[in-house]
């Protein structure tokens, strides 16, 4: 009976152990940020490190429309951006501002407070809900998305984003700066709904040259994310 028992006991442990691994997944940081935001580079540097430091970590730059008017039109603002952001600033209740950093669609923080930045990104790692694995791969020139079953719903996004870029401000609040950013957002849509079975989707490349797909819970937080298979980092 006791070996019975232990026998049990490492099944119950092996099949634990798989699980985690299975939803093993990046913790999603969303800076939403603007070229015309004096206050925005440092928090533009932390996400290139952690874009480039980070494997355990999908950081996306998501360069907002409203500082466009103020001396300088950034080229990657989305109005894309503007209303993900809003719908934050609603759910949080304190407004759109930049630079403001999302973790796990869970918290929200000043982007240039790194240590609490840090230790949101630390909880997450530790406490956030994964509903259903996430996988993105090319299938010729389309995307073969896969998402497994679970117990949940959400909402499918697939975003689109490069790797780096350098920009030389001429106007505005940063004029005269050259900024460097990375992992900047180029596109952002929803393709589908998830039902808690099985979920496969081809979606045509989006802009950018890089490829995430998040898994948005209905109270917005992010329960499933994936890198493109094959990108490099």
């Amino acid at each position: 009976m006791f070996y019975r028992c232990l026998v049990g006991l490492a099944w119950v442990i092996a099949i634990g152990i798989s699980a985690a691994q299975a939803t093993e997944r990046p913790v999603v940081v969303e800076l939403f940020t603007s070229q015309g935001c004096s206050s925005c580079p440092p928090a533009n540097a932390h996400l290139n490190e952690l874009a480039r430091a980070r494997a355990d970590v999908l950081p996306l730059a998501f360069h907002v429309t409203y500082w466009d008017r103020i001396g300088w039109k950034d080229p990657f603002s989305l109005e894309q951006a503007t209303a993900r952001q809003d719908r934050y600033g609603h759910r949080f209740g304190d407004g759109s501002y930049t630079p403001e950093i999302v973790v796990d669609g869970a918290s929200n923080h000043v982007g240039s407070h790194r240590e609490d930045v840090g230790s949101a990104i630390d909880l997450a790692r530790r406490q956030s809900k994964t509903a259903a694995d996430v996988a993105v791969t090319k299938a010729g020139a389309e995307l073969a998305i896969d998402i497994g079953g679970g117990q949940s719903s959400g909402k499918v996004l697939l975003i689109g984003f490069d790797h780096d870029h350098r920009t030389a401000i001429r106007s505005g609040e940063n004029g005269g700066r050259a900024l460097e950013e990375a992992n900047v957002v180029r596109s952002i849509r929803s393709i589908g709904d998830w039902r808690g079975t099985p979920l496969k989707l081809r979606e045509k490349l989006p802009g950018g040259e890089d490829v995430a797909v998040l898994l948005e819970a209905p109270d917005g937080r992010i329960v499933g994310a994936a890198r493109l298979a094959s990108a490099t980092q």
